[in-house]
């Protein structure tokens, strides 16, 4: 079984915590290693999931994202050709799957491309405007406070 460290990630983000949580307990959560798949970060808000599905058309796979919950099925489509075929030996999984990955809040599927058989699912974090860190101003204590109205003036002379 493999084991991924996710221990750098959490010394070198701040607030990202809930995600690598989810990303850890997705490799930890004892479902099969079929189909094997890898997650990687792709720039400062992007990850990628690349998924090996090597004997999957397009048209057999579905992706489906709902709420914070991405879901990959693969269902072969059995043909007549596979039926006359004498296979004597079958290396080359072509089994049922499906792989459910938990995403963190505003992470949101960019797109999806297949290509040799790496089924390649982009992902990106869109943290809105009103929930973004804003640098706060540091007043000094030399600075006189601002008269708002007239009123202090004249009642000083």
């Amino acid at each position: 079984m493999r084991t991924y460290d996710l221990t750098p990630f959490y010394r070198s983000t701040v607030g990202f915590d809930r995600f690598f949580n989810l990303l850890d307990r997705a490799a930890t959560d004892g479902s099969p290693g079929y189909p094997p798949y890898n997650i990687e970060r792709t720039g400062e808000n992007a990850y990628r999931i690349t998924v090996a599905v090597s004997g999957f058309s397009q048209n057999e796979l579905s992706i489906v994202a709902k709420e914070n919950t991405l879901t990959i099925k693969g269902e072969k489509s059995v043909t007549e050709n596979d039926n006359k075929a004498d296979v004597l030996y079958r290396g080359i999984a072509a089994r049922a799957f499906e792989r459910a990955f938990q995403l963190a809040d505003f992470v949101q599927v960019k797109n999806a491309s297949l290509e040799n058989g790496l089924l390649h699912v982009d992902l990106v974090r869109e943290i809105p405007e009103a929930k973004k860190p804003r640098t706060i101003p540091i007043a000094t204590s030399a600075a006189a406070p601002q008269v708002i109205d007239g009123s202090a003036e004249k009642a000083a002379a």
